[in-house]
């Protein structure tokens, strides 16, 4: 059967910026967040990849678009228009002494990368091994303002030899029990059932599986039973390397199709639908040119319907992109995706520099705010 997808193209400052017709709105609010997107592209391609249609059409005339697609589709369709218009409850963090924390989804939300390994390809060697040093800048990006503090200790850059699940629950424990216990909202970066465990039974109460749930066959398992909210991200690798065996036809639309399949086999193993997230995954197994088209169509993911989870923070392409700039002369890069991202609805940016995006995300929500209280040009 064919398959559809609904990409929105073009947004708008605010609601009250465009005129509805037949009092349908000129734009939507897209999913939940404080974007307005306004003219959608109608995607129909065959399963064998061919694109097979391509539709424009305005908000107000999406419905009537997709009552004249093939009968096969209308259905789908319209799941994803309710998806794009979902407003996304907050995460439901509770911690083990019976205190919880919400994190809300209407507006970006910095996640702040911690790793405790010797080889990441940004940070490596920075906190291993130094507990007090890890928790020290975890703490510091808490206090700038991060949501969540992402700790991993396992690199996953391209080469990284994988480590034995115990040294791996050695690195990151001290760390996550610590922030934990000072009542940060930890997210375990792990693609282990095992370390899962350790650092769920540490206070940690998200988890971040770079392998969208296909390395360990108990992390699914592991991520329902724990109640807690789950990022899934793609990957095209499934065994030790992530960044192996990418072969897309389309990488915007074959990635939006992983995530679709990877999500229904999260829902399947029970894993509740509020509590997925889904990364694109911009830099595993993808060239520079494919993650550009990812981060261009980043508003057509919202039709699965799950929070967006965006990590581009000093990525290879950035310096592609900037004479060879090394990783630690990213930043500027690494905001203006950021701050593209949030004009998209993206939720969660993850991110090294948690002070810098935070404050670029208080200016991108100031620029909201006024767009959003501005009717001076509404006729009187």
């Amino acid at each position: 059967m064919p398959k559809l997808y609904i990409q929105p193209l073009t947004f708008a400052p605010s609601p009250q910026a465009v005129e509805g017709a037949d009092e349908m709105p000129g734009a939507i609010r897209l999913a939940g967040t404080m974007c307005y997107a306004r003219d959608f592209a109608l995607i129909v391609r065959s399963n064998a990849g061919h694109l097979q249609s391509r539709q424009v059409v305005a908000a107000p005339d999406v419905a009537a678009a997709l009552a004249g697609l093939p009968d096969p589709l209308i259905e789908e369709g319209e799941r994803q228009w309710s998806n794009l218009r979902m407003a996304h409850p907050p995460l439901d963090l509770q911690f083990g002494d019976g205190t919880g924390r919400t994190i809300r989804l209407d507006q970006p939300q910095v996640m702040g990368i911690l790793n405790v390994t010797p080889d990441s390809f940004s940070d490596g060697g920075s906190f291993d091994d130094d507990v007090d040093t890890a928790v020290s800048r975890g703490v510091d990006m808490l206090e700038a303002g991060a949501a969540i503090i992402d700790v991993g200790g396992e690199s996953t850059r391209p080469g990284a030899s994988t480590i034995w699940e115990g040294d791996e629950i050695r690195r990151v424990i001290p760390t996550v029990e610590r922030l934990a216990n000072g009542g940060a909202a930890v997210s375990i970066d792990t693609r282990k059932a095992a370390v899962m465990e350790a650092a769920l039974e540490s206070g940690a109460r998200i988890i971040n599986d770079v392998s969208g749930l296909q390395y360990d066959p108990r992390s699914a398992d592991v991520a329902a039973d724990s109640g807690c909210p789950v990022i899934i991200m793609h990957t095209p690798g499934k065994g030790d390397d992530l960044h192996a065996g990418a072969k897309y036809q389309n990488v915007v639309l074959d990635v939006f199709d992983v995530l679709r399949e990877r999500r229904d086999f999260a829902l399947k193993a029970g894993v509740k639908r509020d509590n997925i997230i889904l990364d694109p995954g911009i830099g595993f197994g993808k060239s520079v040119t494919e993650n550009l088209a990812l981060i261009n169509a980043l508003p057509l993911f919202h039709a699965l319907g799950q929070p967006l989870l965006l990590g581009v923070s000093r990525k290879r392409f950035i310096g592609a992109l900037s004479n060879e700039a090394p990783a630690e002369r990213r930043l500027g890069g690494s905001l203006a995706v950021a701050t593209m991202a949030a004009d998209m609805g993206v939720q969660i940016l993850r991110v090294h520099d948690a002070a810098e995006t935070v404050q670029a995300m208080h200016v991108w929500r100031g620029l909201r705010d006024g767009a959003l209280t501005d009717f001076s040009q509404l006729a009187q």
